[in-house]
């Protein structure tokens, strides 16, 4: 058994989705996003969603994180922005000692849907699938961190069909 947590950052807005994996069941335990207010700056929101994110990890304790790179399609502000609450997130998670995994969007949507080119719509109804929640209401933010999630419990499986076993 493996927990996840994954999370899709964003300085407004940031999904996270907490999975267990199960051999090849995965079961979903928690989903939402953090969000700060428009009217606090930058600091304060930083501030907000790492706290935040603290209890999330208080209360389910994920043994691995992963997070999405960043898209290039943002402008150059924007980008800057994402990058440093991307900054304080793995600041968080690299303090409470969390194996990181970090995906690129094609990835994640190839893990998810079959294809690197998926819209949100495909990416959305199968996370609903797999994760058996067809007929909740996620916001798009808590679907992207949990489909995130999803990406790293599969290549799990990969990483330790490929890793050789640890010798002494």
């Amino acid at each position: 058994m493996v927990r996840i947590i994954g999370l899709d950052p964003g300085s407004r807005h940031t999904g996270y989705g907490v999975i267990e994996k199960h051999g090849s069941a995965l079961l979903p335990l928690a989903y939402g996003r953090i969000s700060c207010q428009q009217r606090l700056t930058l600091p304060q929101r930083i501030t907000k969603l790492t706290a935040d994110l603290e209890q999330i990890i208080d209360r389910w304790e994920p043994e691995r994180a992963a997070l999405e790179t960043p898209f290039h399609g943002f402008n150059t502000r924007s980008l800057i922005v994402l990058a440093q609450a991307r900054g304080a997130l793995l600041a968080v998670l690299g303090k409470r000692q969390l194996d990181i995994r970090e995906f690129s969007p094609a990835e994640v949507k190839s893990a998810v849907a079959g294809q690197g080119r998926a819209d949100k719509e495909q990416v959305a109804k199968m996370i609903g699938l797999i994760l058996s929640l067809r007929g909740k209401r996620l916001s798009r933010d808590a679907t992207d961190a949990l489909a995130v999630a999803v990406c790293c419990a599969q290549m799990h499986v990969y990483d330790r069909l490929t890793d050789p076993p640890n010798k002494l």
